[in-house]
């Protein structure tokens, strides 16, 4: 196994887990969010009851950091809102940039002297917030009323 910080057993597990990885029957929104620095890209569904996940899905097209923080959040997401969602992403930001690490995302330790890594490990949130805003979007919108 490799001693590189990036790539420690722990990421790798979870990478491989796959956590939510796949599509929902029927999603209640999508979001997709794209590092156009190295070609990451990933797709969040979410299904929603009152404004909380009950369930969430991911498509990654990316790094094994990407991959793993998408199967992480996966596997956490039921029952949180989009605010709590947003505080769990800063969480992490902050983490990353030294503060101490929210539950589960310490194996992502070894990212914070990368900055250039940081945006792996944060990508799933943005396709998730993605997701969570254009379903509060669509239910702030009158029945029948179509997207601009």
């Amino acid at each position: 196994m490799t001693d590189d910080p990036l790539y420690r057993r722990d990421i790798l597990r979870l990478a491989a887990s796959a956590t939510g990885a796949g599509h929902l029957s029927v999603p209640d929104a999508i979001g997709t969010a794209h590092n156009p620095a190295c070609g990451d890209r990933v797709t969040v569904e979410v299904a929603l009851a009152d404004g909380r996940v009950t369930a969430l899905a991911h498509t990654t097209q990316a790094c094994v950091l990407t991959q793993a923080s998408a199967a992480l959040l996966a596997g956490t997401a039921a029952g949180q809102d989009r605010e709590s969602v947003a505080a769990l992403a800063d969480a992490v930001r902050a983490f990353l940039q030294g503060a101490p690490a929210p539950e589960g995302y310490g194996v992502f330790d070894g990212v914070a002297g990368h900055a250039g890594r940081h945006t792996c490990v944060l990508l799933p949130f943005e396709a998730a917030l993605k997701a969570l805003e254009s379903a509060e979007e669509g239910a702030a919108r009158p029945q029948g009323q179509a997207t601009p």
